[in-house]
């Protein structure tokens, strides 16, 4: 008796994530239609290594990183905005600015883009981390 009490907990408890969670797929990997040959010598390499990052927290799930893409199914999100590419993507132009000067009418663009990524997965707790690393390059013509 006590056994199928503990499957009817687990299938609600599954059932409840499922209809009421939190859930990221990571980051959209599509092609770039957008080719940039860098064979002419009409750029120089401002920044080498400018990184940005971003993390959110969120109670009763799990949080997996298997390359450059992160997964995370949760049932509350307590921290952050889930947005973590696109906030490390932020952080990584504002540290840039605060180096280098403001990006507004500068012909820049990234390069050697590199994702790195962190999980932290306790029982009632996850915390996934993205870190964006990249170069930055200016046009000069």
């Amino acid at each position: 008796m006590k056994t199928n009490k503990a499957v009817v907990v687990c299938a609600a408890f599954a059932l409840l994530l499922t209809a009421s969670g939190c859930s990221t797929g990571g980051m959209f990997t599509a092609g770039n239609i957008t080719d940039v040959q860098l064979q002419k010598s009409n750029f120089k390499i401002v920044a080498r290594g400018v990184s940005g990052e971003a993390e959110v927290g969120y109670l009763f799930g799990a949080s997996m990183s298997m390359g450059m893409v992160t997964q995370t199914f949760a049932l509350v999100r307590i921290e952050g905005t889930g947005m973590l590419y696109k906030e490390a993507l932020d952080n990584l132009w504002k540290n840039f600015e605060a180096a280098h000067g403001a990006v507004e009418g500068r012909k820049l663009a990234l390069t050697n883009v590199r994702y790195d990524s962190d999980v932290l997965n306790l029982f009632v707790y996850t915390r996934p981390k993205v870190m964006v690393r990249a170069d930055v390059i200016e046009f000069t013509e």
